[in-house]
């Protein structure tokens, strides 16, 4: 899903997830891939401090293991720069 709050475009993935499955993103070039839970993935819409696992990808496919099982966001976006990203995400189950 492609969302656009106005300071920055981004998509996501939602996933209930284990401990231990893996996330893993496929991007055409270098982005942001994120992994926030709930209440980070909040705090990243409202513009507030999150915490996350992931970052700057330079090479895909992106593998992100969760922590603690729940719902997780894997989040793509450019950092502020402008273009666009074609991608997609899987779980792979621990």
């Amino acid at each position: 899903m492609l969302i656009s709050d106005g300071s920055m475009e981004y998509s996501y993935y939602e996933f209930d997830l284990e401990q231990g499955d893996i996330v893993s993103v496929e991007i055409d070039h270098q982005a942001n891939v994120l992994l926030l839970d709930e209440i980070n993935y909040q705090s990243f819409r409202n513009g507030q401090r999150y915490h996350y696992r992931g970052g700057w990808a330079e090479r895909s496919p992106v593998r992100i293991a969760a922590p603690s099982s729940g719902r997780w966001y894997a989040v793509i976006n450019l950092g502020g720069r402008s273009g666009t990203v074609r991608h997609s995400a899987r779980v792979i189950r621990g």
